[in-house]
């Protein structure tokens, strides 16, 4: 018995951040609160991405554990999901999610910076850089829905259907993954500076209307955004991978 859970506990150390997150979305919370970014920086372990925060490794293991193992979650349920489904619920609620609040931030950003700049210099940077992540994370979902998600959609189609394996002018399917997940970082690193200068979004005493509706949808958006990388690079583009793998091996 001793053995079965040493080496239990060794599986559960070698498990990255994003299949954690994966089996039980609940824990994404937790590495929130320790700072630990669970979507793009999914590909690191518990051990590592302590290390490189400076947290106490068993103190952060023991708080996971305490979440109870039994509790079915509605997430729990995007690993069944044919990759073609999940594709359209990416694109339906988060892409669109985008799309919806990008624009509405942009202003509400400029607007601030313009009226309180002067006595809270953060809010010009933080303008500066919603801009830039706003300008990056339109061309992003344009390049996914045009090129990306299609190709994966006939997988898809292609696994439930059977014929041929889908051409594409980019080959394997792993050189368009690679470059979205390296957007995918460049965003999420640009949203956590906005944090960072914002100290976690704290409204000053003095905030006008336009000041706490900015950090709230500031803090909204980052959110979304976690879960939307989250839900491709853990889940949807694993699965992409595995899909054209297996049907390369079955035309050999």
């Amino acid at each position: 018995m001793e053995s079965e859970n040493c080496k239990k506990e060794t599986q559960d150390n070698e498990e990255t951040i994003g299949e954690i997150v994966t089996k039980d979305y609940r824990k994404a919370q937790v590495f929130k609160r320790y700072g630990i970014d669970f979507c793009c920086g999914g590909k690191k372990t518990i051990k590592e991405a302590c290390e490189n925060k400076g947290i106490d490794e068993a103190e952060l293991t023991k708080v996971l554990k305490s979440i109870p193992s039994d509790a079915n979650t509605s997430e729990n349920d995007y690993m069944k999901w044919d990759i073609g489904f999940l594709t359209d619920y990416i694109i339906n609620i988060h892409h669109q999610y985008v799309k919806e609040n990008t624009s509405f931030i942009r202003e509400l950003a400029n607007k601030v910076a313009k009226v309180h700049g002067e006595e809270h210099p953060e809010v010009v940077e933080v303008a500066k850089l919603f801009n830039q992540v706003g300008e990056d994370l339109m061309l992003h979902l344009s390049k996914e829905e045009k090129v990306l998600f299609p190709f994966i959609k006939e997988l898809a189609f292609v696994q439930r259907e059977g014929g041929q394996l889908p051409k594409s002018a980019f080959g394997n399917v792993s050189n368009p993954i690679h470059i979205m997940e390296s957007e995918h970082e460049l965003a999420g690193g640009l949203l956590h500076t906005i944090r960072e200068i914002t100290n976690d979004f704290a409204i000053p005493v003095n905030a006008c209307n336009s000041y706490t509706i900015l950090y709230k949808k500031l803090d909204e958006y980052e959110n979304d955004l976690h879960k939307h990388v989250h839900l491709e690079n853990n889940i949807l583009f694993p699965k992409a991978l595995l899909a054209e793998k297996e049907l390369q091996t079955a035309v050999k």
